[in-house]
């Protein structure tokens, strides 16, 4: 048999890491899923290690390159946000990969925010809520403050998918998706680093941005490929919607995080947006994308967990409720308290249905606050919740001016970042039918 033409990529998430060789029609060859052990940071907090991960990285591609089976005809990568690289001038590590979660600092805090005109403005200017060490250039900044000797080490502050693209490639590069989301370095505004990033000596660690479409030419092996330069995972994610579905719409992604994505309002955010959790982040064709976030995920799981304890019930119970119109005869449109309660005399099919009433009118809060475009008329939910009945039916029923569709598009974060770079290793025009849609009715 002749070896199968097709990419590889790594997709590194908070708790899997995962490996794909997808073929020309982006069906998946080869899926692999690894664990690591976490390691700590100077002040023994947890971090991903990030020795063994590039160390698998580059086992795996070149273990693939040996492969008789397949012809890798290219690389990219996509990993979760707010994570940097530090390197010296040889491109090693010189600090862990800090974790996003770490606390940070509240008194540098508030000299940052004083500094750079408070908190409300800057947010604003940056697109996106104060989030502590999620907005990632202030993980530098505290670097510069309270580490001055790591800080003068550091010859490059990469984010962790252009430090895996390194390994490869050899070249330090920027991306937009990584900059451009929750970071606290692009300036929306003014389309460009934000003034803070160079009076702090800051922009000078940062790499040359470099086009998350276009592809390095790089010899590994013996073997010609291209390499991308790496997307954040969330950016990555948003590709195959975007490329694949032609009306105007909106994606609400739903894992622990409900995030609702509306690429057709081009309206800028505004600081009441911001502080009811929306921000802009720029996909990879430098575009920004207003969105909306809902810890709704979260918030089921929890709940569930004491329903299931109230009714001695397994929590898998709870996934295979049906939709049951008369449990939920009305969705009044008075405002959603913050908390879930339940009464203790209701069956444990109309507690559940209780709860889900409760999320979706605080998601229809949520997803309206980016649904301003005349012309959206559909509205595609992805994730966990697609696959929830009694969720899909009444995100239909509070949205009956849209057309509602569970979508799936498998992997879709791998996919995307195979798509990114689709001209240069794909010989096809286009991706087949990546995308799978069941439509609800409001009812």
């Amino acid at each position: 048999m002749s070896a199968i033409p097709g990419i590889a990529v790594f997709d590194i998430g908070k708790t899997n890491k995962k490996f794909f060789f997808f073929n020309e029609d982006y069906e998946i060859v080869e899926e692999e899923v690894q664990h690591f052990y976490e390691t700590r940071d100077d002040d023994g907090f947890p971090c991903d290690d990030i020795a063994l991960i590039g160390k698998w990285v580059k086992d795996k591609l070149a273990a693939k390159l040996a492969d008789p089976r397949v012809q890798v005809k290219a690389v990219n990568f996509s990993t979760y946000g707010a994570s940097f690289v530090h390197v010296n001038a040889e491109g090693a590590p010189v600090a862990p990969l800090y974790n996003y979660l770490k606390p940070f600092p509240e008194d540098l805090s508030d000299l940052f925010y004083y500094r750079y005109g408070g908190r409300e403005a800057f947010a604003t200017e940056t697109a996106s809520p104060i989030l502590g060490n999620l907005n990632s250039g202030l993980q530098l900044y505290r670097i510069k403050e309270q580490l001055p000797h790591l800080f003068s080490g550091i010859s490059t502050s990469l984010h962790l998918p252009q430090y895996l693209g390194f390994l490869v490639h050899g070249k330090m590069f920027s991306d937009i998706t990584s900059i451009g989301c929750h970071t606290a370095l692009w300036n929306f505004n003014e389309n460009d680093y934000h003034r803070w990033v160079t009076d702090e000596g800051v922009r000078s660690k940062l790499a040359p941005l470099f086009s998350s479409g276009k592809a390095i030419n790089v010899e590994l092996g013996g073997q010609l490929l291209k390499c991308g330069v790496g997307l954040h995972d969330s950016s990555a994610a948003f590709i195959p919607y975007m490329n694949l579905i032609k009306e105007p719409f909106v994606l609400l992604s739903t894992g622990t995080w409900s995030i609702s994505m509306n690429p057709f309002n081009k309206t800028p955010l505004t600081t009441k947006e911001l502080q009811q959790d929306c921000l802009s982040y720029l996909t990879y064709t430098g575009t920004p994308l207003k969105s909306s976030r809902l810890f709704a995920g979260n918030e089921h799981e929890e709940e569930v967990k004491k329903l299931a304890a109230y009714y001695h019930l397994n929590p898998k119970y709870f996934h295979n409720i049906r939709f049951e119109r008369h449990l939920v005869e009305t969705m009044d449109a008075g405002p959603e308290p913050e908390h879930f309660t339940f009464l203790g005399e209701a069956t444990v099919d109309k507690a559940y249905h209780d709860l889900i009433r409760h999320l979706v009118k605080k998601q229809k809060h949520s997803t309206e606050l980016v649904l301003q475009h005349k012309d959206v008329k559909q509205l595609y939910v992805d994730g966990g919740f697609a696959h929830n009945e009694v969720f899909m039916n009444l995100i239909a029923r509070v949205f009956p001016e849209l057309d509602v569709y569970a979508a799936s598009v498998s992997q879709a974060t791998a996919v995307g970042a195979a798509m990114a770079i689709h001209g240069a290793w794909n010989t096809r025009e286009q991706a087949g039918q990546l995308l799978k849609v069941k439509y609800y009715a409001g009812q």
